[in-house]
């Protein structure tokens, strides 16, 4: 009876490890890229890794970090990223430049852009008409710098009269700290924070959000390589299921959201990436039309005319596209799931 039992328990066990292998094999993986480091604004992708929300879905979630909006796009293009978050309106310019790659945004995120010129007041920057005569300085590959043609239009600003510096990310807040730049464009929680953290006093800084001063778009949003979308649409729906837990999480928890951050990013502060965090669900994603319509989803007629604002300074190559050739809503969870606080 006793050799009986050990056997009976042997082949237990072997069964529980082949039920758990072959689990984890029927996991989907996803290879996810951020459109930069691992900072506040990313916590509830990361939450959702380390809540259990991606694997409760059966997905095997690895989320990489990258060096700008654009990044992401090239590398969901290529297909060596399954998903992506990036600035919608880079991606609406990818897709005009690269009809053949056909990527489609499927959850919004940054309802309300955080692109920006930040600026000291000490240095005369208060207004958007005080740059003319300034030097500016914009990465090249920067999403808030993609938008200055239509901010300078918007606020029929002189733009020969303002010096445009080509600086690196890196430096480009040390590079405003020291003087030797007036402005630069950023992401608002970004750059003013960043600032803050070497030494500038918060009342020396001004954010011009461009989403106030006429730069009437849409801001990042979660993209999907089209091949995958289409051979695995349940995984996307699935991820978007577990993110939307993860940013119900961070909403409701910021303080304990961070820590996710905090852990993959050796660094970063907490006050600091806190701080950050809570500028962007003020600023970018708990705005009114998500209070009323849920995350993840935009207006149509809003998304039309943002279209109509990017070809006033783009010349489109092909055809203009139509909201819907750029955002696809159908694997987005229930809106009783968005429903946002």
């Amino acid at each position: 009876m006793i050799a009986l039992a050990l056997r009976l328990g042997r082949i237990g066990v072997f069964a529980a490890s082949v039920l758990t292998a072959a689990s984890a094999s029927a996991q989907t993986p996803i290879k996810f890229s951020l459109d930069f480091k691992f900072e506040g604004p990313a916590a509830p992708f990361v939450v959702a890794i380390d809540k259990g929300y991606f694997k409760a879905e059966g997905l095997d979630v690895t989320i990489d970090t990258a060096s700008g909006s654009l990044e992401p796009i090239n590398r969901v293009a290529s297909g060596t990223y399954d998903m992506g978050f990036g600035d919608i309106n880079s991606l609406i310019k990818f897709r005009d430049a690269n009809p053949g790659t056909p990527i489609k945004a499927v959850f919004m995120v940054y309802n309300k852009p955080p692109f920006s010129i930040v600026g000291r007041k000490s240095r005369g920057v208060l207004a958007p008409k005080d740059l003319e005569g300034k030097k500016l300085g914009a990465p090249p590959a920067d999403g808030a710098y993609a938008q200055w043609p239509i901010f300078v239009r918007a606020k029929s600003m002189d733009a020969s009269k303002v010096t445009i510096v080509s600086v690196g990310v890196p430096v480009r807040e040390p590079m405003l700290a020291s003087g030797e730049v007036d402005a630069i464009t950023g992401f608002s929680f970004s750059s003013y924070i960043n600032l803050k953290d070497r030494g500038v006093p918060a009342d020396d800084i001004t954010v011009l959000l461009m989403a106030d001063h006429g730069v009437n778009l849409y801001g990042n949003a979660i993209m999907v390589n089209p091949k995958f979308a289409a051979e695995k649409p349940e995984a996307v729906k699935a991820f978007l299921r577990a993110f939307v837990k993860g940013l119900h999480e961070t909403v409701k928890n910021p303080a304990g959201s961070v820590e996710s951050v905090l852990k993959r990013n050796d660094v970063a502060k907490k006050d600091v990436e806190l701080e950050r965090l809570q500028l962007a669900l003020k600023d970018n994603i708990l705005t009114s039309e998500v209070k009323k319509n849920g995350y993840g989803d935009v207006d149509m007629e809003r998304l039309e005319k943002s279209l109509d604002q990017i070809a006033l300074t783009y010349t489109f190559k092909n055809v203009k596209p139509k909201g819907a050739d750029v955002f696809d809503h159908s694997f987005l969870p229930p809106a009783a799931e968005r429903k946002a606080p």
